[in-house]
């Protein structure tokens, strides 16, 4: 991974063009001048840590390491912000909160390691229907594939990427997951199409210079085909093979929703401290470097 030194760039501004963000707060984080090499910083992993299922509302850090946030900052720092949604069948249970809540916990240090964003080391988790959703630029939805929005919260994630919010759709493969969340995208703009992202667009250059869309496997799939080198998820019978990066743009051809359908990055952040093979190949090149592009070009459009 080639990464270039890039001037500071002062959050909520580009290209001296007036943004629209949804947050009550001042922001005046300073993205970094340049960043560190992840292959370098990252060989700092976590140990590896048991694993158990978390209850949400009372989950501990899991072993992952904290940090004090300048009290200058913290209205003006980055925090991650994972979506609770019903699937069917299963209300607020189910896909939400697959890779909760080691996955932003170690991308959120990653990030803070990485770049000289000022981060939050809490993440949270919202509804969309929650009026503090507007606080916050970027927002995470996990597994969408049984995703079921109620009416309230169409409109509500409607005006938020309408006013300069981002989300980050993550962890879907196949024909049907797809044709589920696509549905229920198209509630919330049913006159925008999702256009699948090309490579040369700057989503994918903004900090490392990727030079194909990454494709993650959960940490099983990968063990699975390790030695076939088929390292996609079977979905349907679908053809699963090849990663989609596909977006639903504003008038002004901002990315409002980043699609990343037939594949996983959720999991090359999560599972970072369970197998040095996983995290070197999926971890370090993979899902880290799409990750913190994703976050730059959200935080500076």
């Amino acid at each position: 991974m080639q990464i270039a030194d890039r001037q500071a760039t002062e959050l909520g501004k580009h290209e001296g063009a007036s943004i629209l963000v949804p947050m009550k707060t001042n922001w005046k984080l300073i993205l970094a001048s340049s960043v560190l090499l992840a292959s370098t910083v990252l060989v700092l992993a976590q140990p590896p840590r048991g694993r158990f299922r978390r209850d949400w509302q009372s989950a501990g850090r899991g072993g992952v390491e904290s940090w004090e946030l300048d009290r200058k900052f913290v209205k003006d720092s980055f925090t991650f912000v994972r979506i609770k949604y019903d699937s069917a069948g299963y209300r607020r249970g189910g896909g939400w909160a697959t890779d909760f809540r080691d996955s932003e916990l170690n991308f959120s240090l990653r990030l803070q390691q990485l770049t000289t964003l000022k981060v939050n080391p809490e993440p949270i988790v919202l509804e969309l229907s929650d009026p503090k959703l507007f606080e916050y630029p970027f927002i995470y939805i996990i597994e969408p594939g049984d995703l079921r929005f109620h009416e309230p919260e169409v409109s509500a994630l409607r005006k938020y990427l309408d006013n300069g919010g981002f989300l980050m759709v993550d962890d879907f493969w196949g024909d049907k997951e797809y044709e589920n969340f696509y549905r229920e995208l198209k509630r919330v703009f049913p006159n925008r199409e999702p256009q699948e992202v090309p490579l040369e667009h700057e989503i994918f250059h903004c900090v490392y210079d990727l030079k194909e869309k990454p494709q993650l496997p959960s940490i099983h799939s990968a063990w699975n085909g390790r030695q076939s080198g088929v390292i996609w998820e079977p979905r349907d019978g679908s053809d699963t093979s090849i990663p989609h990066y596909q977006a639903i743009f504003d008038d002004q051809g901002r990315i409002m929703v980043f699609i990343c359908h037939n594949t996983d990055l959720g999991d090359g952040w999560e599972r970072e401290g369970e197998d040095p093979w996983y995290f070197e190949e999926f971890s370090v090149k993979k899902a880290y470097p799409m990750g913190i592009n994703i976050v730059t070009y959200a935080m500076t459009h």
